[in-house]
């Protein structure tokens, strides 16, 4: 009997230990959930220089391979694409670029030690050669996965910029929608596809596909000029809620216009999270906006950072004249991107000391030369 009570006792002492890990792997896998849920700062881990800009090139130009590309409208991607010379920057197929890209003077109250910011205007948006007289918009895409590739949501990248707003009546004179700071996401998915095969009684099938979506800040203008409206001010909304749909977060008197700091992070569960600071200051968690699952898709890849610029497609009226600096990437878990960096850094400068090795080959060959022709004389 004392023996059958022993085995019984070990029984029920490896039970209530095993019970015991498993409340505790329960508890463990709750509070990581909850964790990664919690939203991060934007700027928080390290920055990825080799993205982004800081327009301190004197020599900044951005090459306008017209027509534009209007995929979205009319399903006409022009090839090659526009680009800025430092290779930082590219059009967005779907809308095009915008029609004015220059570096100029940062304003007062900038980032400290900034001198130049880049300008973004559009005039001619939508169709190229046609005007729809409505809202219509262009793209800046910064090239991120083209230079270090997708990053996996589970290792939390950020992107911050600097925007500034101009005086009221340098705006375009109306309201709605006229400035966008945006990222690319995107997550593997099923779709129903109907079988289009001759077997019918195949019916629809199931498959994987990527599938991109692009969460966002906007700027909207509220015009004096509107019905209803008593004084010219701006606000933000936010793309978007699980619907997709654009929503208000922040409004924006006309004594705050100026420099903002905007933000966005994506964390490991997919969630998109919103900042928004008047001021050029890093961002902190007073900042906060919102946290937002759009559409209802849980992100698995960051690609890129981009920005709109809307105006009325009327062949004659300008967009406000707004200006950003310093787009910045940033990476919480960021040992393999800065390994993908340190690589292709190293590739490069291997390059250009082959390049440089072969111009003064070059030249010292021409100068041989020229002192043999000497000597003949």
């Amino acid at each position: 009997m004392s023996y059958r009570l022993n085995i019984f006792s070990c029984l029920s002492f490896v039970v209530r230990q095993t019970n015991a890990m498993l409340a505790l792997g329960i508890a463990v896998g709750f509070v990581s959930q909850a964790l990664a849920q919690r939203p991060v700062v934007p700027g928080t881990g390290a920055e990825i220089p080799f993205v982004g800009d800081t327009f301190t090139d004197e020599d900044w130009n951005f090459v306008q391979n017209g027509p534009k590309s209007s995929r979205e409208n009319n399903e006409q991607a022009f090839f090659p694409l526009g680009y800025s010379t430092n290779d930082r920057w590219f059009e967005g197929p779907e809308r095009g670029y915008p029609d004015l890209l220059k570096v100029v003077e940062t304003p007062a109250s900038g980032l400290d030690g900034s001198k130049f910011s880049l300008m973004i205007r559009t005039l001619h948006s939508g169709v190229p050669g046609g005007h729809s007289f409505d809202v219509q918009q262009d793209d800046l895409v910064v090239k991120i996965k083209e230079r270090i590739g997708a990053i996996p949501a589970s290792e939390v990248p950020s992107v911050v910029t600097r925007v500034y707003l101009p005086p009221a009546d340098q705006w375009e004179n109306r309201t709605g929608p006229h400035f966008g700071f945006r990222i690319t996401t995107g997550l593997v998915t099923d779709v129903v596809q109907e079988d289009t095969s001759r077997f019918r009684f195949r019916g629809p099938k199931t498959v994987r596909e990527y599938e991109q979506y692009w969460p966002g800040i906007w700027v909207h203008f509220k015009s004096e000029t509107d019905r209803n409206v008593e004084k010219d001010s701006a606000f933000l909304t936010v793309r978007g809620n699980r619907l997709g749909r654009d929503f208000h977060v922040k409004d924006i008197s006309v004594e705050e216009f100026g420099w903002w700091t905007l933000g966005m992070s994506v964390t490991a569960d997919g969630m998109i999270h919103y900042y928004a600071s008047p001021g050029v200051d890093e961002l902190t968690k007073d900042d906060y906006l919102t946290s937002q699952f759009p559409y209802s898709y849980r992100a698995e890849k960051f690609e890129t950072m981009f920005f709109n610029i809307c105006n009325r497609n009327d062949g004659k009226t300008w967009s406000t004249p707004f200006l950003i600096d310093d787009p910045q990437l940033f990476v919480m878990h960021a040992n393999r991107v800065q390994s993908i960096v340190g690589n292709k850094e190293r590739a490069a400068a291997e390059q250009a000391r082959r390049q440089e090795q072969r111009r003064q080959q070059q030249a010292e060959q021409q100068q041989r030369a020229q002192q043999q022709r000497n000597q003949r004389r």
